[in-house]
């Protein structure tokens, strides 16, 4: 609790972790943040009603998949050791997408989210993984669908018309963009390939 003492200052939690994350990322002045995992939580809450799975746990999922964007990049590799997190090659090579781990723990740890289902969807949100959870590819796929950027995302057709087959469609059809254009990647997170990688042999 310590290490995020200073991002909780002016926080005043009220046990509800979607209202509080919202909140804590307005207060710490992330405001687009903020607005980017409001907008993943209603998505990955629309997805589960479509997909037949829990919507509270899909939206709680949503709303703090990026709460660890308040420990600046230059940091978050520090910070995940100290929070002894198993920290990979790509990932100290690349600290930025320490981000989803460091969320993992955050959630745990100052929004008291006990639910593992939950806290693993956090924690792959970036890269997925092997053998997902029908809650880490809603939140995955909702994250693609309200990307963080300005604009369309370039691959949002074909997820939207892969989705209408499946959510594994949805969601391999952005690893597949992704995949085509690896050489431009900064690293290639280890996850992401085995997710790959088994979505080609089936």
């Amino acid at each position: 609790m310590n290490l995020f003492s200073e991002f909780i200052q002016n926080v005043h939690f009220t046990g509800d972790p979607i209202f509080d994350s919202y909140h804590f990322l307005r207060n710490n002045q992330l405001p687009l943040v903020a607005d980017h995992s409001r907008r993943v939580s209603e998505e990955a809450n629309r997805l589960a009603r479509v997909f037949g799975t829990g919507e509270k746990k899909a939206e709680i999922a949503g709303a703090l998949h990026d709460i660890s964007a308040v420990i600046p990049n230059n940091q978050r590799l520090s910070v995940a050791r100290e929070l002894t997190i198993d920290v990979l090659e790509e990932e100290a090579a690349f600290p930025m997408i320490l981000h989803q781990k460091i969320s993992k723990v955050m959630a745990r740890d100052l929004f008291h989210v006990t639910d593992l289902e939950i806290l693993n969807a956090i924690e792959c949100h970036t890269t997925l993984r092997s053998h997902p959870s029908v809650l880490d590819l809603i939140v995955f796929v909702a994250d693609k669908i309200e990307w963080d950027q300005q604009g369309i995302p370039p691959y949002l057709d074909e997820l939207k018309q892969q989705l209408q087959s499946s959510l594994e469609a949805g969601a391999y059809a952005y690893i597949h963009y992704l995949w085509k254009r690896k050489d431009k990647l900064k690293v290639v997170h280890p996850w992401l390939a085995e997710a790959y990688f088994e979505n080609v042999r089936r």
